[in-house]
């Protein structure tokens, strides 16, 4: 979610109205009482956070159609590019999450969407110019996922902040609802431009809503400059957020089944453009529209996360599963299967953004302030290098063997994303995110904490 400012992410809480130690400027404002739409920054950051997804979503259409259509790309080729896209969280996705702890939010996020609306920019330039070559749309998707990093991981390092810890559920839900509409309508509408005014308009559509975006986020207020970095060395810095989530079994659990999902989903994702259109000939706007029934599944899985959890606990709706659902997908072909299909896929998002909605906010709880770039950046490159690596490898898959050996492969992958969370603790807990951090979370906390970070004041409440 797959999807960005107030105190920055890991500096110290200041009160109402007062400045944090160590910081300079005006202070953080202080988390709403009335729901996390009563803060306007968080608003802001919502409507960036919409431009984003469309823009993301719309992009995730026309590259591999335009790469096939105008480079005639072989699918090892398209592989490629979806590895590529991911792959800037395998490069700098765990020096990212220390960097977003000291520094600014809000600059970090207008800098990468500015950087991703003049990256998308020149490839319809060049398309028009008859310059475009697979190079440049490589070196594109690449440099936009570095862009990606800072900006996924700032904007769930600061959401905390924004809305306090009790509004995370709500405001999860309200991103993740924006993620599957986003899924829904962005790639839909995506697929129709690309059929109608072809794939270099739908990116220069995708460029300006980045542009938009990074506008819009010049009004969130700026937060106090974080603390000093002091003398702790960054890759000790990345050692403390690998061992907070690796050592706590909850957290090891959600990362290793989100790891699955990712990799089963990439694989998958990344062959049915070449399915689609090049075996069974149908259009980029039915491909648009499959992928628009999983965003209607991770719109109902986001909907249904909050009643469900209250219903039969936090913990065994997080364990539920609907991820083997995901093989009907490889029996996609015309006729009666592409929608037998489109309903497996259906079920395995609305799993997946039901699990956004109650695992993000639940990581997020089980973080202390300090931490949470690093944390937010630990799980970023473990899901993401499992989209790169998935994406790479249903590439090679499909070189060496047949597609739909490596759709069944994605899919397998896929439907058994659940085991790590069925053999965790997670199954048995009642309740999530409520207040502040607490108990052995905040113990585990206070045991991996080195030198640097036990000069900053823990969260209100701590014990």
């Amino acid at each position: 979610m797959a999807s960005a400012p107030s105190p920055a992410a890991g500096g110290t809480p200041a009160a109402p109205g007062a400045t944090a130690p160590g910081t300079t400027g005006t202070a953080a404002p202080a988390p709403p009482t009335g729901g996390p739409w009563h803060s306007k920054d968080f608003r802001t950051l919502f409507g960036a956070t919409t431009l984003n997804q469309f823009a993301a979503n719309a992009g995730h259409v026309a590259v591999p159609l335009l790469a096939l259509t105008a480079l005639d790309a072989s699918a090892g080729q398209v592989g490629a590019l979806a590895a590529l896209s991911t792959a800037a969280f395998l490069l700098i996705g765990l020096p990212a999450g220390a960097w977003v702890d000291r520094l600014r939010t809000r600059e970090v996020l207008v800098a990468a969407d500015l950087a991703r609306a003049v990256l998308l920019a020149s490839l319809p330039l060049s398309w028009w110019l008859g310059a475009l070559a697979l190079p440049q749309l490589y070196a594109v998707v690449l440099l936009t996922g570095c862009a990606t990093v800072f900006s996924d991981v700032g904007a769930q390092s600061v959401l905390p902040g924004l809305v306090g810890r009790d509004g995370l559920v709500r405001a999860n839900a309200a991103v993740v609802t924006l993620m599957a509409v986003a899924n829904i309508a962005g790639r839909g509408v995506g697929g129709a431009l690309i059929a109608v005014l072809t794939a270099p308009v739908a990116l220069a559509c995708s460029a300006a809503c980045y542009l938009v975006s990074a506008l819009g986020l010049l009004r969130i207020r700026p937060a106090p400059a974080p603390p000093a970095a002091g003398r702790t060395p960054l890759h000790t810095r990345i050692a403390e957020g690998l061992r907070h989530v690796l050592g706590h079994p909850e957290l090891r659990a959600l990362a290793l089944a989100a790891g699955l999902n990712n990799l089963g989903g990439a694989v998958l994702n990344a062959m049915l453009p070449v399915l689609f259109v090049r075996e069974l000939g149908l259009s980029p706007a039915a491909l648009g529209l499959f992928w628009a029934a999983g965003g209607a599944g991770l719109l109902l899985g986001a909907r249904l996360a909050r009643p469900l959890s209250a219903r039969v606990g936090y913990g065994r709706a997080l364990v539920l599963t609907l991820t083997p659902a995901a093989l009907l997908v490889p029996l996609l072909d015309r006729g009666a299967w592409l929608w037998l299909a489109g309903a497996g896929w259906l079920l395995c998002m609305a799993k997946i953004g039901c699990d956004n909605v109650l695992g993000v906010s639940l990581r997020q709880h089980l973080t202390p302030d300090p931490l949470l770039g690093r944390m937010n950046a630990t799980f970023r490159f473990i899901l993401t290098g499992a989209l790169a690596l998935g994406s790479a490898a249903s590439g090679l898959l499909a070189e060496l063997t047949t597609l739909h050996t490596a759709l069944w492969a994605g899919a397998a992958v896929l439907s058994l994303s659940c085991v790590p969370m069925l053999l965790s603790p997670l199954r048995d807990r009642r309740t999530g995110p409520q207040g502040t951090v607490r108990g052995r979370d905040a113990h585990h906390f206070r045991t991996t904490n080195t030198e640097d970070d036990r000069h900053a004041q823990p969260p209100a409440g701590t014990q």
